[in-house]
């Protein structure tokens, strides 16, 4: 194994994935810390943890044991994978991780980089946009969980952490490989560890990976990922072929847990053709549904049913005001890991999942160990096979079009590689 990559959830982990595949490396995505050693064949390897929500000692200590892992296999450069548009509070773990990680490994010059221009995310002069929107004016700001109140990075990472955050401007990364170098170890120099780096296009995170090649360690969003396997590739350590991707046949289903914006469009799109069903917290804290009842409504269904709790920021704020938001995630999630054993036990093979906090508990939920990562529905959201039977989209709430439900469904099934 070359690369070691640590994600903070399940569908950022196979974004990442999504990232890497399309880049020639041959990628495993693990379900937390493997009890036993990689396949040799594996040149990317990507522990998936369920961490970005939870307690930040808790999280740094999870962190650091898929690092002793992913050195134990032999990696020789380790990647932080978090979300594009940062997802984390003033009080969040993005900086004690990577920190506790660049301490690990006795690492400088760390990038900070969660760009990822397929889905309108860039970073100038140390703010994140979400297309022509700063980050704080883009919906986050909403997020039930990690509400985004500022875009500069810099100044919310600082919160965080306890050494100082540095500056790589656009006017260095646009003016290539050399000037970047230059500029990181400026940064450097001046006491910075970590290092906020623009991007604005996928150019400047090629330029980017390019200017890392030498580092232990990055972190960033999937496209950061974007310039890593060149570099391996420029050593000749890449395997010319990649495995075959065949689709899965048999019946789909959805289940969204995510409030997104995004995901309340395309939940709103597919309920124009399709039978979808609302489930509401207060359905689910006081017990009058169960994920029996609601599997053996959508296996009595045609089509591609979808269950899903998303709803309006203002909706799910009462609800957690009413019941604690703690209780509200737990029951919520207990609910989806049930229901997804409940579909697959009665038949389902090809499952679609929208939101962070939900593929986490559904792929807990089934006990799937790893995954094989296959071609791309839609930038950031890849096919994965989980079994020989079950293909999973594990989709981050912000990805995706309008029709992405629909559409994934329909390449699960026929799509070849």
């Amino acid at each position: 194994m070359l690369l070691g990559c640590i994600g903070d959830d399940f569908t950022g982990s196979s974004d990442l994935g999504n990232t890497l595949t399309k880049a020639g490396m041959r990628v495993t995505q693990y379900v937390g810390v493997p009890d036993a050693p990689a396949a040799a064949e594996v040149e990317a390897g990507i522990v998936a943890l369920k961490s970005r929500s939870i307690a930040v000692a808790d999280a740094v200590r999870l962190s650091l044991e898929a690092l002793d892992w992913l050195r134990a296999q032999g990696c020789t450069q380790f990647l932080f994978k978090y979300c594009s548009t940062f997802d984390s509070t003033r009080e969040g773990n993005i900086g004690p991780v990577a920190e506790a990680l660049a301490d690990a490994l006795d690492a400088r010059q760390v990038l900070v980089c969660p760009a990822f221009p397929a889905t309108g995310r860039s970073i100038y002069q140390g703010h994140l946009f979400v297309a022509d929107r700063l980050l704080n004016e883009s919906g986050m700001q909403d997020h039930p969980l990690t509400p985004m109140t500022d875009p500069d990075i810099r100044r919310w990472l600082g919160y965080q952490t306890k050494g100082t955050v540095g500056l790589v401007p656009a006017q260095a990364v646009m003016q290539g490989v050399t000037h970047t170098r230059a500029r990181m170890l400026e940064e450097d120099k001046a006491g910075h560890r970590l290092m906020v780096a623009d991007a604005i296009t996928d150019a400047d995170l090629i330029t980017l990976g390019q200017a890392a090649a030498d580092l232990p360690l990055i972190t960033g969003g999937s496209g950061i990922a974007m310039g890593l396997p060149g570099n391996f590739r420029a050593r000749g350590l890449l395997s010319a072929t990649q495995n075959q991707w065949m689709g899965q046949d048999g019946k789909a289903a959805i289940l969204s847990g995510s409030c997104s914006n995004a995901t309340r469009g395309q939940v709103a799109e597919h309920a124009r053709s399709n039978p979808t069903r609302e489930v509401t917290a207060d359905q689910v804290m006081s017990g009058a549904i169960t994920a029996q009842a609601l599997a053996d409504w959508a296996l009595a269904q045609d089509g591609v049913p979808l269950i899903y709790t998303s709803a309006d920021p203002a909706v799910v704020i009462d609800a957690q005001a009413r019941f604690g938001k703690a209780a509200v995630a737990t029951r919520i999630e207990g609910l989806f890991a049930d229901l997804a054993r409940a579909l697959v036990a009665g038949g389902v093979t090809r499952m679609i999942s929208a939101g962070g906090e939900t593929s986490g508990a559904i792929v807990e939920g089934l006990g799937l160990a790893a995954f094989e990562i296959g071609p791309e529905i839609d930038p950031g959201v890849p096919m994965i096979r989980a079994s020989d039977k079950l293909v999973l989209a594990l989709k981050s709430g912000n990805f995706g079009g309008p029709d992405f439900f629909s559409r994934a469904a329909a390449m699960m099934e026929g799509t070849a590689r």
